[in-house]
């Protein structure tokens, strides 16, 4: 048997600064070593993990010396949960660093020329943001190290958030900031219910257990919808848990349920179905309502959206005579929010089930100028499409993480409207698609927005002119 490979350890090592995924760094002999969990002042000795010739990842063995940027963690769960990493930074030093991580993807990785970035616009709240969270039911808790060293463990059960890294062991979650409302209430009656009434809890090793994962979308007119998915169908055991949430909770405006004996967590190919109240909730911005469904897909901080929307809408400069294409239009969020201020919106999305919550959100909305296009992106923007549709004298793209497919760069090269808002939730590959785009666009204007509180992840709004 190979002898393991002894780790390298860096001692009173100086974290130096912030990294794009909210790892510290600092160099060494010309060499990056990324830290995890690593702030800017910290005084550290580091386990190097991942060892390579321009860089290295570690982890923290000894804190010398903590950072003056440091604060106290406010959840009990951090440290275990990978949620909320960056809860040991204040938040007004958080903003900085997303600013940050925005600036080195556009300069790093895009190369670009930009002007100085507007302020970032901070999230108020920055606690119970969400309108949703997934959690799971496992078999398989995660232990703590003094459960382990006592060897009495009693209940393996958890409910809440899977172990960053480990697919097999979840966390079990007794109070969560990220969502507020009855999230937290639900959640916990659902773990004592089920300890009473001995139901099984999924392994998802085994591909067995009845309790698989539960979902809960909460809205600011507050509706809430609860999701619960089931592992296996048991009659009985279902309808009895059902109808111990809508007389427990009788606030839930949408009870659903699923059932999946599938190998995979996902659910956007089966049925849902309704247990009580409607099939969706509604969600409202400005002055415009929202349908969302359980598959649907809608910005999960929705004060922060409304603002988000709204600089969307200022940097469109709409004078009521364009043509705007939606890209990645979700439940037509961002059409119906501009279309009274424009002469068409034209929205395109790959989930179907999102645009006819799309369409009914427009007709809710007695909105009769936009039209709505379920597919691939890369397959639309032919001639035959604007020649349907219009030419774009506006382009809003608002992609995954993953940011647009190449096709979808160079067709939009090939429409070259005058204006493009690119709005991203991940400045690299947002900086990696303007460069390609830079060929006939400069960047007019940079706007950062956070959107996720007391992580790193950041919003960020790019405003590119056709160069004439």
């Amino acid at each position: 048997m190979a002898r393991k490979r002894k780790q390298k350890t860096i001692e009173a090592a100086t974290i130096t600064d912030m990294a794009a995924k909210g790892k510290g760094f600092f160099r060494q002999e010309g060499k990056i070593i990324f830290v995890e969990d690593g702030v800017p002042g910290d005084v550290v000795d580091v386990r190097i993990r991942r060892n390579k010739r321009d860089y290295a990842i570690g982890e923290i063995t000894k804190l010398h010396q903590a950072s003056e940027l440091r604060t106290e963690p406010f959840c009990s769960h951090f440290g275990t949960c990978g949620g909320c990493k960056w809860q040991y930074l204040p938040y007004d030093m958080q903003l900085q660093f997303k600013t940050q991580i925005v600036e080195e993807a556009f300069k790093h990785i895009g190369q670009l020329t930009f002007p100085p970035l507007n302020p970032i616009m901070g999230s108020d709240p920055n606690r119970y943001y969400r309108n949703r969270l997934d959690f799971s039911f496992s078999n398989k808790r995660w232990l703590t190290k003094e459960e382990i060293d006592t060897g009495e463990v009693l209940n393996r059960n958890a409910l809440g958030f899977h172990k960053p890294g480990m697919f097999d062991k979840v966390i079990d979650v007794e109070h969560c900031y990220l969502q507020g409302g009855l999230s937290n209430d639900i959640r916990n009656a659902l773990r004592v219910y089920a300890s009473e009434n001995d139901l099984s809890y999924y392994d998802v090793r085994a591909h067995e257990g009845f309790l698989r994962s539960l979902i809960i979308r909460t809205s600011t007119l507050d509706e809430l919808m609860v999701v619960v998915m089931f592992g296996e169908e048991n009659e009985a055991a279902r309808k009895a848990l059902l109808d111990f949430l809508v007389e427990a909770f009788p606030e839930i405006t949408s009870l659903q349920y699923v059932i999946n004996t599938k190998k995979n967590d996902t659910f956007y190919d089966l049925d849902i179905i309704v247990w009580k109240g409607r099939d969706y909730i509604f969600e409202q911005l400005e002055d415009k309502k929202y349908k969302i469904s359980p598959k649907s897909f809608f910005q999960t901080n929705p004060l922060q959206a409304e603002k988000l929307y709204q600089v969307v809408r200022e940097k469109a400069q709409l004078t009521g005579k364009e043509i705007v294409y939606d890209l990645y239009t979700g439940t037509g969020s961002i059409a119906i929010f501009i279309a009274q201020h424009c002469q068409k919106v034209v929205g395109i999305e790959e989930v179907p089930a999102a645009i006819e919550d799309a369409k009914f959100n427009a007709t809710l909305n007695e909105v009769d100028n936009t039209v709505f296009y379920a597919g691939d992106v890369k397959t639309f923007l032919d001639e035959q499409f604007i020649a349907a549709n219009g030419t774009p004298d506006i382009l809003i793209t608002d992609p995954p993480r993953a940011g647009m497919h190449g096709d979808v760069v160079q067709k939009i090269l090939q429409m070259a409207p005058p204006r493009i808002i690119y709005v991203s939730c991940n400045a690299a590959t947002q900086a990696r698609d303007i460069k390609l785009l830079s060929e006939k666009y400069s960047i007019e204007e940079v706007q950062p927005v956070d959107m996720f509180p007391h992580t790193f992840h950041v919003e960020n709004v790019a405003v590119l002119k056709r160069i004439n």
